[in-house]
């Protein structure tokens, strides 16, 4: 399981500095039904604005 999670959205409530997610959980869809074939096909369903 990864330890880091990297992210690079820092408009997302989760962002923290040095490009990392702090969420507790990451849920990520494909757009493509269950299989994806590249990341392109994917979303990130745990973003959340920030309150900027």
């Amino acid at each position: 399981m990864a330890q880091d999670v990297l992210c690079e959205v820092n408009n997302c409530h989760y962002w923290n500095q040095g490009n990392r997610c702090g969420a507790d959980a990451i849920y990520v869809v494909s757009h493509t039904g269950e299989r994806a074939s590249n990341s392109r096909e994917t979303d990130c369903k745990t973003f959340k604005p920030s309150n900027e």
